[in-house]
């Protein structure tokens, strides 16, 4: 058994460092014109339509062996730094590393990850085992991240990038090469395998990215190999079509599996850039920037007894904009919907419009005005998100609004709490309110309602004065009570709360800020052909492509989706065409021939000549001559003998250290020791 977890030994040098560098800096240039792609531009397509390449992969298998790994390895609690000290490390966590690591099964990323969402829920509903589920779960993100590591350093090269991209965004399913009788005992799964002619189920596929979010499995997400594959995913250098729960206008007539993208070779009038992420964000801010002006020109402009034009273009705009909303709370669910850092605001706006919307009809239809002044003062309510949802969208990396969403979520569980607990002291005072002689001294609830809000928040204490009037001794003793309990405990308690919320969020900012992109990009690749369309335009696709799916072939179907997607946006496709042909990889850094440095276009353009301290930069956009880099190689070599055995236990080994340092002193220094 120690031979099993005794890992073998890795020496990792500067040479074998600086090329894993290089090999990375070079994954991301410019692909070269004998790379194949088709004519959509997408390069060596792992997954189509009707072929999954890794169908083969025992995940069911794999789930349950890292379950009973995991079960016997951990018994009890430790926090994050525990499981990364030395001694834990090479205990637990290296050996587990180097067992599960398989360079052929790329799903045991994804097995970790669902080990970990099952562990988080096993802590919930089994609170006994005191919070060793917790650490279990800890630990499989932490050995996701390590595999997912190992799968990066033996893959820098461009099709490594490709090789990360499978293992994050390829769907599997966890029920996959499941034994018969798993499914006869499942009689859900069976009998869906039976309708569906054992063809792949896309639908119930999910990937290591999303189950990553779902989880929030923060780390993992944060980590440099993931955050590379999240990088090219959101500028659109790796395309996929993801799988979705639910489709308003489906058209899966072809598939397109991960891949890298070649703008060169692809058509000008590509489509499907339009739900690439980086291009889903800026097409997403323009048209809430639309919104918000036809919002503030409705309110500005607005009439009592009409409904004026700027209110209909808004009404049009504003229901074409919660389609798309609705969209994409279909496209990848709730779970992962909410984790999106404005979700909030737009669900907020999306409740309020309904709101207006139903009111505004109802006083339409009535010929009752003051019902529609009262729609147009709901729909004024909706200021207060929209303007503060723009800075969302401009600073979305900001710690403040990262911190802002997550404390307003404590802050309403607290309040809904309190409002719950307080209630006893709401209906005891209105009880309490009664006749006394002739006078009527009844207080209506809504009343005491206000004056107990007032002392909640310190601002006047009026229902301490009035408190007599419900009873001479247990009025006051209520009403003090409540003050006690309101203005001083809980208040102190939500203060806490949030102070602590923040304090962890400010202490792990990078990963906050990582996780929030790793959702954003996440939830930004659509599959959903609704998508292709502006609103309102998507208005009119729901009206005529919906019943149309219905009456011709999935292939014509899916010809006149693709017009209509290019002739409706065929400016934005042109700028987007233009734009990645030129900027979406990096162009190969040329060196120095003939002792004339020559610099590189790709990175300073001509505003960067006026940049101070420029070369600060442009040194290292300009590759030393292979002389050069053949001498660094040279000496590296001996500094890489000397990493590998300058710690040795064996005393020969130790002693040729100093020669070897002296003699690389000496050679290194002796071309450019200065004469005198």
């Amino acid at each position: 058994m120690a031979d099993i977890f005794r890992a073998p030994p890795i020496h990792r040098t500067i040479s074998h460092a600086l090329r894993l560098a290089r090999e990375r800096e070079e994954s991301e240039t410019l692909l070269g014109e004998e790379t194949p792609a088709d004519r959509s531009g997408c390069i060596i397509p792992a997954q189509t339509n009707k072929h999954n390449p890794y169908s083969h992969l025992p995940v069911y298998k794999s789930i349950h062996r890292i379950r009973r790994l995991i079960l016997a390895s951990i018994d009890d609690p430790y926090t994050l730094d525990q499981l990364m000290s030395p001694r834990i490390n090479v205990a637990i966590v290296r050996p587990l590393t180097d067992r599960l690591f398989d360079p052929d099964d790329i799903s045991i990323v994804y097995c970790l990850l669902v080990n970990r969402q099952r562990f988080l829920h096993d802590q919930v509903f089994q609170a006994h085992h005191q919070t060793v589920n917790n650490t279990r779960a800890t630990l499989c993100e932490l050995l996701a991240s390590r595999v997912l590591r190992k799968f990066n350093e033996e893959n820098p090269t461009r099709m490594g990038l490709l090789v990360l991209a499978n293992i994050l965004v390829s769907g599997f399913e966890p029920f996959q090469n499941c034994p018969e009788d798993v499914l006869i005992d499942n009689r859900r799964l069976l009998h869906e395998r039976d309708i569906n002619n054992s063809a792949i189920q896309w639908d119930r596929m999910t990937n290591a990215l999303e189950v990553g979010i779902i989880s929030e499995s923060k780390a993992f997400l944060a980590s440099t190999a993931c955050q590379r594959v999240v990088e090219s995913l959101y500028r659109g250098r790796i395309v996929y079509t993801p799988n979705s729960m639910m489709d308003i206008i489906p058209d899966h007539y072809k598939r397109r599996g991960v891949s890298l993208y070649d703008p060169r070779k692809a058509p000008i009038l590509n489509h499907y850039r339009l739900i690439v992420p980086r291009t889903r964000a800026i097409l997403e801010f323009a048209q809430f920037v639309v919104l918000l002006i036809l919002y503030v020109m409705t309110m500005v402009n607005r009439e009592q007894s009409t409904v004026t034009w700027w209110e209909v273009t808004f009404i049009i705009y504003g229901a074409g904009w919660m389609l798309d909303e609705t969209a994409s709370i279909l496209e990848h669910g709730w779970q992962v919907h909410t984790q999106n850092l404005w979700s909030f605001l737009d669900l907020s706006f999306c409740g309020i419009f309904s709101v207006y919307l139903i009111v505004r009809a109802h006083g339409a239809a009535s010929g009752n005005v003051e019902v529609g002044v009262q729609a147009l003062d709901i729909l004024a309510c909706a200021a207060p998100i929209m303007f503060p949802r723009i800075a969302f969208n401009i600073m979305p990396e900001n710690l403040l609004f990262i911190s802002l969403r997550a404390m307003m979520r404590d802050f309403l569980v607290l309040t809904a709490v309190a409002f719950w607990c307080f209630c006893g002291f709401l209906f005891a005072m209105s009880w309490l309110s009664r006749w006394r002689g002739a006078e009527d001294v009844h207080i209506p609830p809504v009343e005491i309602s206000k004056w107990m809000l007032w002392i909640w928040f310190g601002l006047d204490g009026t229902g301490i004065q009035h408190s007599v009037d419900f009873h001479l001794i247990l009025g006051p003793i209520l009403m003090i009570s409540f003050a006690f309990l309101g203005n001083t405990l809980f208040l102190t308690i939500l203060v806490s709360m949030l102070s602590n919320t923040f304090s962890k969020i400010a202490a792990d900012a990078t990963q906050e800020i990582q996780f929030r992109r790793a959702v954003l990009t996440f939830e930004g690749v659509k599959s959903d052909a609704v998508f292709a369309y502006r609103p309102p335009f998507n208005l009119l696709a729901v009206v005529v492509l919906v019943p149309l799916r219905f009456v011709i072939t999935p292939r014509w179907f899916h010809k006149i989706h693709i017009t209509a997607a290019r002739v409706l946006n065929a400016p934005i496709l042109l700028a987007i065409s233009w734009f990645e042909r030129k900027h979406l990889w990096q162009k190969a850094k040329r060196g120095m021939q003939s002792g004339a440095i020559r610099r590189s276009t790709s990175t300073f353009n001509v505003l960067g000549q006026f940049q101070a301290h420029r070369e600060l930069q442009e040194v290292f956009d300009v590759d030393p001559p292979q002389q050069m880099i053949d001498e660094i190689e040279e000496e590296d070599v001996i500094e890489d003998d000397m990493l590998e055995f300058g710690y040795s236990n064996n005393q020969r080994d130790r002693s040729k250290s100093p020669q070897a340092t002296e003699s690389m002193r000496r050679r290194r220094f002796s071309s450019v020791a200065p004469q005198f």
